[in-house]
C-alpha cells in the first residue's frame, strides 16, 4: 500500500513539474524579456529527474531487481535516460536547445506510462527464468540509454532538416517575388526597391548568420549525442548475445527483437560513416539520423506490439 502510494506520488509529481516545464519553455521562446524563467525551467528539469530517479529506487527496493522487466519500466527508464541527456550540457554551463527535444521528450514516455495502456503492468510479478539474471542490469539498461540518446540524435538532426528547408523556402519565395515585381513594375519601383533590400541587407545577414550558427550548433550536439548512442546500443547488442547464449543456446536467432536492434545499429552507422567524412553534407547525415528516429521506435515499440519471438515478455495489447 505504501509502495503504491509512493509511486503514485512520485509518477505524478514528475509529469506535472514537466508540464510545467513545457509551458515555461513555451513562454522563454516568445517573450525573452522575462528574466529566470530559463533558469527555471532546467531547474524543472533536474526536478523530474529526482522524482524518476526516485520512482526507480523504489521499484528496486520494493521488488528486488532492477526495473526494467517490461515495457512499463523500461518506459520510465527511458525518461530517466532523456532527463540525464538534457543535464549535461546544463552543468557544463553550455547553452543548448535540447531542452525542446528533451522535456517534450520525458512528457511524452511519462504521459504514457500513466496512461491506461499500461495498467497490467504497474504491478510487477516474479521474472521468468530468461530474466533472472545479471545480465538483466547490463544489457537491458544498455539498450535503453543508447535508445534514449540516438532518439534526441535524431529529433535534434530532425530540427536541423526543418531549418534548413525553411531557409531554402524562403529565399525561393523572395527571388520569386523579386522578379515578380521587378516586370511588373517600371524602373522606379526597381530602384526603390533596390533601396529597400539595401537597408534590410544588415538585418538579414544577421539572421542569416543566425541561422547558421544555429545548424552548426544541431549538428555539432547531434554528432556527439548520437555517438554516445551508438556506443551504448553496441555495448546492449553484444551484452546480450552473451546473454542469449547463456539463456538460449546461441549468441543470435533472429528474433524480431533482435533483428530490428541490427537494422537501428546499421542505420546509425551510416550516419556515423557519413558525418565522420571529410566532406560530409550536413543535411545527408541528418537525413540518416531522422530515419533512424522512426526505425528505433519500431525496434523500441512497434516490436512488442506483436507479443511474438523470444522478447515476448516484453509485449503489451491494446485494450
Amino acid at each position: 500500500m505504501i509502495f503504491s502510494t509512493l509511486e503514485h506520488i512520485l509518477t505524478h509529481i514528475s509529469f506535472s513539474i514537466i508540464s510545467i516545464v513545457i509551458i515555461i519553455y513555451l513562454i522563454t521562446l516568445f517573450v525573452d524579456e522575462i528574466v529566470g524563467l530559463y533558469d527555471s525551467s532546467e531547474k524543472g528539469m533536474i526536478a523530474t529527474f529526482f522524482c524518476i530517479t526516485g520512482l526507480l529506487v523504489t521499484r528496486w527496493i520494493y521488488f528486488g531487481h532492477l526495473p526494467l522487466s517490461d515495457l512499463y519500466e523500461s518506459l520510465i527508464f527511458l525518461s530517466w535516460g532523456f532527463s540525464i541527456i538534457h543535464m549535461i550540457p546544463y552543468f557544463k554551463k553550455q547553452q543548448t536547445h535540447l531542452s525542446a527535444i528533451t522535456a517534450p521528450s520525458v512528457i511524452f514516455t511519462q504521459g504514457f506510462t500513466t496512461s491506461g495502456f499500461l495498467n497490467e503492468m504497474h504491478q510487477s510479478t516474479i521474472l521468468v527464468p530468461a530474466l533472472q539474471s545479471h545480465w538483466l542490469m547490463m544489457h537491458v539498461s544498455m539498450m535503453v540509454l543508447g535508445y534514449a540518446a540516438l532518439l534526441c540524435g535524431s529529433l535534434l538532426s530532425l530540427a536541423l532538416i526543418i531549418i534548413t528547408f525553411r531557409k531554402f523556402l524562403r529565399i525561393f519565395s523572395k527571388s520569386n517575388n523579386f522578379l515578380t515585381e521587378s516586370f511588373s513594375f517600371g524602373e522606379i519601383e526597381y530602384v526603390n526597391e533596390r533601396k529597400n533590400v539595401l537597408q534590410n541587407t544588415s538585418l538579414i545577414s544577421s539572421q542569416n548568420y543566425y541561422r547558421y550558427q544555429l545548424i552548426q550548433q544541431l549538428d555539432r550536439w547531434s554528432y556527439r549525442i548520437i555517438s554516445l548512442g551508438f556506443i551504448l546500443l553496441t555495448i546492449g547488442i553484444l551484452s546480450g548475445a552473451v546473454w542469449a547464449n547463456e539463456a538460449w543456446g546461441s549468441y543470435w536467432n533472429w528474433d524480431p527483437k533482435e533483428t530490428w536492434a541490427f537494422i537501428t545499429w546499421t542505420i546509425f552507422a551510416i550516419y556515423l560513416h557519413i558525418r565522420t567524412n571529410k566532406n560530409y553534407e550536413t543535411l545527408n547525415s541528418a537525413i540518416v539520423a531522422s530515419m533512424g528516429f522512426l526505425i528505433i521506435w519500431i525496434c523500441y515499440f512497434g516490436v512488442n506490439l506483436l507479443g511474438i519471438g523470444l522478447h515476448s515478455y516484453g509485449s503489451f495489447t491494446l485494450p
